[in-house]
């Protein structure tokens, strides 16, 4: 089912982590198309009603979203963003200054919790905040190709078997839609 058929209010933004994509700082070009590819499609999602984008925590798709979407406020005040962490010392392990964009983000999001409350104790708290973010959402944008599977496949799992007993939409920023934002650009720089 595409995301076409079902009315997005709130969308689940999730993908890659950061690591996962070999993006390791700013000025890495992947990461330029990638947030180009976000903005477009949350844009056009925008237009067409989109409120809310739920998002999570993590380095990489679920940060860069936050940081399109705050930037997409500019254009669309009205759009909300939150950001959902799957339980309470979600980056305790992390860098300091990975730590500190984490708070940065928190702060400028127009709303941010932890779905458990505990700090992490087993998987099961993933599954609930897969469970969560799902009954949440109406659709999901993942960017994310299952050619080449990361740790968003469980989330990709997750929403499949969520759409055999449900309406929920899907859409999936693959490595060719990623190769045609890549090419967009080029053609503009060239401009």
């Amino acid at each position: 089912m595409s995301d076409s058929e079902v009315i997005t209010l709130r969308l689940w933004v999730t993908g890659y982590r950061s690591y996962e994509l070999n993006i390791y700082n700013e000025q890495d070009k992947k990461l330029a198309v990638i947030k180009a590819a976000l903005k477009t499609e949350l844009s056009e999602r925008i237009e067409n009603g989109l409120e809310w984008i739920l998002t999570g925590g993590q380095l990489g798709i679920e940060q860069w979203t936050i940081e399109v979407g705050l930037d997409l406020k500019k254009d669309f005040p009205e759009l909300k963003l939150a950001m959902l962490l799957p339980f309470s010392n979600f980056s305790e392990k992390w860098k300091p200054e990975k730590q500190q964009h984490l708070q940065e983000l928190k702060t400028a999001v127009d709303f941010s919790a932890e779905v458990s409350k505990q700090p992490y104790r087993s998987p099961q708290q993933l599954k609930n905040y897969q469970i969560f973010m799902l009954n949440h959402t109406e659709g999901a944008l993942m960017v994310y190709d299952p050619e080449y599977p990361g740790k968003s496949r469980y989330d990709h799992e997750a929403i499949l078997k969520k759409q055999q007993a449900s309406e929920y939409g899907l859409e999936l920023l693959d490595m060719l839609s990623l190769q045609d934002t890549a090419a967009l650009l080029a053609e503009r720089d060239e401009d």
